[in-house]
């Protein structure tokens, strides 16, 4: 599994021109879910993204986490994470799970989410054309990979 995370002082999700997810400061995580992806991924994900030091704290150093900070969760699947540019300008998302794995796993994904932080998360809609809008504070950027954990 494979993340993207932003820390925000604001993102929304829009779907159909609706807003359906929005937070205000905190975090800004696109997830994608790999083939070969299980539980002991998105756990060891949702334990690690509530726990970066990624917020200041009163000596301006990051060395607060979203939990610390009162912060908010916005998940928003994203199967492009898993794109392989090797071979031509096409992206290949071959190594992408399909959606009736990814589903479920990025469902559980969020709720894992939602108990390490303590707090609901708020999400897109899985699988439609969503319009996401934020402000990265910062910036700040990560990218993390389950199969990375080294």
């Amino acid at each position: 599994m494979r993340v993207l995370i932003q820390r925000v002082s604001h993102a929304s999700v829009t779907v159909n021109q609706k807003i359906i997810g929005e937070i205000g400061p905190g975090l800004l995580v696109l997830a994608g879910i790999g083939a070969d992806d299980s539980a002991a991924d998105y756990e060891w994900l949702a334990k690690k993204i509530v726990g970066l030091r990624v917020f200041d704290d009163e000596a301006g150093v990051m060395n607060k986490s979203v939990i610390d900070t009162c912060g908010a969760v916005l998940a928003i699947s994203q199967f492009t994470l898993f794109a392989s540019t090797a071979k031509g300008n096409r992206p290949s998302y071959s190594a992408a799970a399909k959606a009736e794995i990814s589903k479920p796993l990025f469902d559980q994904f969020v709720s894992r989410l939602a108990t390490e932080l303590g707090q609901p998360v708020a999400t897109g809609e899985f699988g439609a054309d969503m319009k996401v809008a934020l402000v990265n504070d910062g910036p700040i950027t990560i990218w993390i990979d389950s199969k990375e954990k080294q």
